[in-house]
């Protein structure tokens, strides 16, 4: 699973967000507001980790139990396909 092509991570005025450009602007039209927790799932995403990486790295940075920080780092994943966001 990765990010599609076409979405990009921004900083904007001490906001994280998510903007289509190219072709995945004809497709999703809107700006998403990721907060920290989301933006490091982003990040880590973009890096090729997998969900039970990334539920592992969240509970190491923010002090969640492993069974929380899987279902929470579960539901934002599938949030994000729902959206279109994601690839295989």
């Amino acid at each position: 699973m990765r990010i599609k092509n076409g979405f990009v991570l921004r900083d904007v005025a001490g906001q994280t967000m998510v903007v289509a450009t190219g072709e995945a602007s004809k497709s999703f039209h809107g700006i998403i507001k990721l907060n920290p927790t989301a933006k490091d799932v982003w990040l880590w995403l973009s890096e090729g980790k997998n969900e039970d990486e990334i539920a592992a790295l969240v509970c190491g940075k923010y002090d969640v139990a492993e069974e929380q920080a899987k279902a929470d780092v579960g539901a934002m994943l599938r949030k994000m396909e729902e959206a279109g966001f994601l690839a295989d």
